[in-house]
């Protein structure tokens, strides 16, 4: 095991124990799971707080108690009184919270971080793995490109050991509402920045720099050094992982020139995780907070196609509505993060009455020697600002 893996504690052997099996919860209704949940609640009271990221399915995120983008869930956790943070998100978010949360010091203090469902996961965190991210770096160096030459970055959607890579290297954490204050933090230390693990975000922040995009080279893991020549990595000034969000992925450019054709006037806001040609046809692109107050912001009559995952386009629809606004999303056949979508209302009413019951199931747990430079490239994304 690499120094860096994450450790997890998997609670399945409760079920066994006790008899509380997911699978009795799985077999029922979501509308029956409504008022257990809230009896749930209730009994828990101040020592639980459930965090709803926006990509969440209406039925789970109507329950929580602080909706929001994955860092800013875990902050506000951080800064609870609560014991227990049930976290319906995933996997790379429960990592955030339990390295941001209370420290267990002295033993029985601190704060533990439970998601509902460990398949929760995230297929672009996954794309990075820490013997391939070493890997790279050890390429790197060979290459010639010493530490005072480059700095890794990594985007808030990596694991909690990539995050520790970072940190340990003199590197940091960044979210899509920050990425470009992070790459000015980088630069004003180093000529060269790797960034993982999304190389659209990457790609968006540093052409929107001005930095060319024959100045950007991808580094692709599955290939002999990442398929780059020593001459390329050594000429680059972004090296950009191979990775990528697979619902941002999915808008297209002709999409946007379709909505345009059929929408006259209509305003196109996509993630800066979708690809650089479809970020360069739409009006506007930000997370998930900026996409909100755009629409938020707007005045009456305004029209926007959203380019994000489908819950969050939809909720906005809604919430709008009423105001005037007209809101669909840019692809007609619908993109939903599938694994955020795994989260359920069975899966939560399971992990509450869990707790009700005094039993921590599907806790995550980050090793300390992680968390520690984990916590370093976190704590150096809070001396930049959004």
């Amino acid at each position: 095991m690499s120094v860096l893996e994450e450790e997890v504690a998997v609670a399945v052997p409760f079920e066994e124990q006790v008899g509380c099996s997911l699978d009795n919860y799985l077999a029922l209704p979501d509308n029956s799971m409504d008022a257990r949940i809230a009896a749930a609640r209730e009994q828990l009271g101040s020592s639980t707080v459930l965090l709803g990221h926006h990509y969440q399915r209406d039925e789970v995120i109507r329950f929580a108690d602080y909706t929001g983008d994955s860092y800013k869930l875990s902050k506000i956790a951080a800064e609870t009184e609560a014991t227990y943070l049930v976290f319906c998100g995933v996997h790379f978010m429960a990592e955030s919270a339990d390295i941001l949360g209370r420290p267990d010091d002295p033993p029985g203090t601190g704060q533990q971080v439970i998601l509902p469902d460990l398949n929760a996961g995230c297929s672009m965190a996954d794309m990075a793995e820490i013997g391939q991210v070493e890997d790279c770096w050890d390429t790197l160096l060979a290459a010639g490109l010493t530490p005072e030459h480059i700095l890794p970055l990594t985007y808030m959607n990596s694991t909690a050991a990539i995050k520790a890579f970072c940190g340990e290297r003199g590197g940091l954490v960044c979210t899509s509402s920050n990425a470009r204050k992070a790459f000015e933090w980088a630069f004003a230390r180093a000529e060269k920045i790797l960034f993982l693990p999304d190389q659209h975000l990457g790609r968006n922040t540093a052409f929107a720099m001005g930095i060319p995009l024959d100045e950007m080279v991808v580094f692709d893991p599955w290939q002999i050094n990442g398929g780059i020549t020593p001459e390329r990595l050594r000429a680059a000034k972004v090296i950009l992982w191979k990775g990528h969000c697979s619902v941002h992925q999915r808008f297209l450019p002709q999409h946007v020139d379709t909505v345009r054709a059929k929408y006259p006037g209509i305003q196109v806001v996509v993630h800066p995780e979708c690809r650089w040609e479809v970020c360069q046809k739409a009006d506007a692109m930000g997370s998930t907070e900026r996409i909100i107050k755009l629409v938020s912001d707007a005045p009456e009559g305004s029209m926007f196609a959203i380019g994000t995952e489908i819950h969050l386009v939809n909720r906005l629809a809604r919430q709008f509505a009423p105001k005037g606004k007209r809101i669909i999303t840019l692809d007609d056949t619908g993109c939903l993060c599938t694994t955020m979508y795994r989260i359920s209302p069975q899966h939560l009413c399971w992990a509450l009455e869990n707790l009700v019951e005094g039993r921590v199931v599907n806790r995550i747990r980050v090793r300390d020697d992680v968390k520690h430079w984990a916590r370093v490239a976190l704590d150096r994304m809070l001396e930049i600002r959004a």
